[in-house]
């Protein structure tokens, strides 16, 4: 995964977060409103019907006086009076045996000229009339049923749901605006991990952390994450480290520390490839004289520290430019680079015989001089390492038998 898509499935997250939000507050506010909103309209619908049986009462005691002496025209001016207010829509006022003294109403034209909205709300408000009787003296002497239509509290309910709507969607902005400060600390906590893991997969980088976050949850998932990193850090230095010894071992001779025969194939195999070093290059094979008798005279162990004390001489004579190797036992190998002339070998030739004819002191007190025959091989003599390698074995092997002729 490089960078763009990266960030593209960031972006993504984030987006989806905010999505997430908005629906959950959209959807909360939204129950929020219906259910107060429902639940007000109950309330005005009682507030209205007591309100409304409230009015009858009180207009049957205007109306008393006009009902006991049958006074019609006086009852359609109380009616008119009152109507004019618009506390109801239609009132008749009714005799003893239901004989009608008074009808008032609203004409058609106010009818047609409300907001049908307000109609609807005023229906819901007042679905039937509501009849009250007129008393005299404690004697029903006739009824007046009244038609609901407060127009008071018909405004009201539109200003009461316009404030809730209003004060709702301030608290839906609000509310986002919270979750979304809240969902950027999120995000920025989980931005770390994502940055921290995204490292570790593609650079192997195992020392970077992830920050403290302000977030509890995460501050803690975090530590616990960082922790486990440093674990692994520690398994993959050991594991290195495992691996690095294993290469040496693998490359390198286990008593003298010098390359063994595989690197020094791998060695002369990289420099057979280039023809450019391949002209400069040449090979030393040498071989110990007389080294049984070490081992026959003093032992084992000083066979090694005679090995030693060669190789060591053999890394000084090669002085960090010479690959210096061992094969086994008593023989050793250079590979001499950077060698234009067959001078220059002859001159490396001379130093390690100069170092190899000082004596080597061993651990029981006694000394011994070590003797190296020493063949030579120019690497453009052979197309193939076997074939330089032969050619030196062969230099070695007649420089062994002239120390052998001169012995005897």
């Amino acid at each position: 995964m490089d960078k763009s898509s990266t960030e593209y499935n960031r972006l993504s997250f984030r987006n989806t977060l905010v999505r997430i939000s908005v629906i959950s507050v959209v959807t909360t506010m939204t129950v929020a409103w219906l259910f107060i909103s429902a639940t007000s309209m109950l309330s005005f619908r009682q507030y209205a019907d007591k309100n409304l049986q409230l009015l009858a009462y009180t207009v049957s005691h205007s109306l008393e006086a006009a009902v006991v002496f049958r006074d019609g025209n006086a009852a359609m001016d109380t009616l008119n009076e009152l109507g004019k207010q618009g506390q109801f829509s239609s009132a008749v006022v009714t005799d003893l045996r239901g004989n009608e003294l008074a009808h008032w109403g609203q004409g058609d034209e106010h009818k047609l000229s409300r907001d049908p909205l307000a109609r609807v709300v005023s229906g819901w408000l007042f679905p039937k009339p509501v009849q009250q009787p007129i008393l005299h003296d404690g004697e029903k002497v006739g009824s007046i049923t009244l038609t609901g239509e407060d127009a008071t509290v018909t405004d009201f309910v539109y200003r009461s749901l316009s404030v809730l709507t209003i004060c709702l969607l301030l608290a839906s902005l609000v509310a986002l605006l919270l979750t979304r400060h809240l969902f950027s600390g999120l995000i920025a906590a989980l931005r770390n991990m994502t940055g921290v893991v995204h490292d570790i997969r593609a650079t192997r980088n195992f020392s970077r952390r992830v920050p403290p976050s302000k977030i509890n949850e995460l501050h803690v998932f975090g530590e616990d994450f960082n922790s486990l990193l440093t674990e692994i850090e520690k398994w993959q230095l050991r594991e290195q480290q495992e691996r690095d010894s294993l290469l040496k071992r693998a490359l390198h001779d286990p008593l003298t520390g010098l390359a063994n025969r595989a690197a020094f194939c791998s060695a002369l195999d990289s420099v057979l490839s280039d023809s450019a070093r391949k002209t400069h290059t040449a090979l030393l094979f040498m071989d110990g004289d007389n080294f049984k008798g070490v081992n026959d005279t003093w032992g084992h162990a000083a066979g090694d520290e005679v090995l030693l004390a060669i190789a060591e001489r053999l890394y000084d004579c090669a002085a960090n430019t010479h690959l210096v190797c061992r094969f086994g036992g008593d023989e050793f190998a250079m590979i001499l680079e950077n060698v234009s002339h067959d001078d220059e070998v002859q001159a490396v030739i001379d130093a390690i015989n100069l170092r190899m004819a000082e004596p080597i002191d061993l651990h029981g007190g006694e000394s011994v001089v070590m003797t190296l025959s020493i063949g030579r091989a120019v690497a453009s003599q052979a197309a193939t390492a076997e074939g330089v390698m032969e050619a030196a074995d062969r230099s070695m092997y007649l420089e062994k038998q002239r120390h052998q002729r001169a012995a005897s």
